[in-house]
């Protein structure tokens, strides 16, 4: 029930513009074709920029213990071209949303979370969106 609840709050408190930003990166990804696999990134992180509560992002090759397309060579190519392309719209995006929530206490914890996504934002290709582990 707390987890709803913070996710909720999340929601209000930027999740939901960041989670439409992502899920607009998504669409134009997939509108070009070529753009697919980030598409595909692009809509997973979205949801997990709506609800991220009880969740984590965490490399493939972690989790699985062997690598991918997404955590080789060719996922380092896609995340350049990520960057270059909309990453860092993206990461600017959870950054302003993160320096809207340090105005408040209570919005700090939201914050540190922005931030994680800013991350996340500049190199998505090769993480898996996972509940965390308690």
């Amino acid at each position: 029930m707390i987890g709803f609840l913070l996710n909720v709050l999340w929601f209000v408190l930027g999740g939901f513009v960041m989670g439409l930003g992502w899920w607009l990166a998504g669409l134009v990804a997939a509108i070009t074709i070529v753009g697919l696999p980030w598409a595909r990134a692009c809509f997973v992180i979205g949801n997990f920029s709506f609800w991220p509560v009880g969740y984590e992002a965490v490399s493939r090759r972690e989790l699985t213990g062997h690598g991918d397309f997404g955590t080789g060579p060719l996922g380092l190519i896609g995340n350049v071209v990520w960057f270059l392309l909309a990453g860092w719209w993206l990461a600017i995006g959870h950054l302003g949303s993160a320096l809207a929530c340090f105005v408040t206490i209570v919005g700090i914890p939201f914050g540190i979370q922005h931030i994680k996504l800013a991350l996340i934002a500049l190199a998505p290709i090769g993480l898996k969106v996972v509940p965390v582990r308690r």
